[in-house]
């Protein structure tokens, strides 16, 4: 069957982008990869040693920067709907992330474990019905937040994939709630017409 104008579009601008091209050169599995190490590169996230979830992280590219700065004496708890290639020192759970079992398997891999960080770049499949997408999206940021609440030590970090739109002031209000300082973040490597922004959550103050 042959491509639609759209889907040529897209693959033509896929492989001009040049944080594919980056990523492909520097043996990252996506250009998601970026993302992560531009707000690394602001606001130190990462430490060696460190207990990371990362929630929605096929194919990987946010478990590789995690795991390369937090070395072998950290632990990363990964999971996403999707396979994902391993990744040496990664625990990874394939499964549903609004299911319960899934969710409860997660909270088992991390036992008792102090949590330092909860990362989320997840998002639902698209299905270009904004507001529809923009509740499926929120719905994954309600449940990404009741995981960082159980899990987090205080102090811990929380960030997450986040669009503007429906529910996301109410978000905002309950993520300051639960934290000392909750800031912004664009990076570079984000495409420009995306929506998507980053919420960086600093300092959790415990339940």
């Amino acid at each position: 069957m042959a491509r639609s104008k759209t889907s040529l579009r897209w693959l033509k601008e896929h492989f001009d982008d040049p944080y594919v091209k980056m990523a492909q050169k520097d043996g990252y599995r996506s250009r998601a990869s970026y993302k992560l190490l531009e707000i690394q590169e602001r606001d130190r996230i990462l430490r060696p040693g460190m207990i990371v979830v990362d929630l929605g992280a096929a194919p990987g590219g946010w478990s590789q920067v995690t795991s390369r700065v937090i070395g072998d004496k950290g632990t990363l708890i990964a999971s996403d709907i999707l396979e994902m290639d391993s990744i040496p020192d990664v625990t990874f759970i394939q499964g549903d992330f609004t299911e319960d079992a899934v969710f409860t398997q997660i909270l088992e891999s991390i036992g008792k474990k102090p949590v330092d960080l909860v990362i989320s770049d997840m998002a639902p499949n698209m299905s270009g019905v904004r507001a529809t997408d923009q509740a499926r999206a929120m719905y994954l940021c309600e449940l990404a937040l009741d995981l960082a609440g159980r899990v987090l030590c205080p102090g811990g970090d929380f960030l997450i994939k986040i669009f503007q739109g429906e529910g996301f002031d109410l978000y905002h209000k309950q993520v300051r709630g639960m934290f000392d300082k909750v800031q912004m973040r664009k990076p570079l490597s984000s495409r420009d017409r995306s929506r998507e922004q980053y919420l960086l959550g600093r300092g959790f103050r415990g339940l």
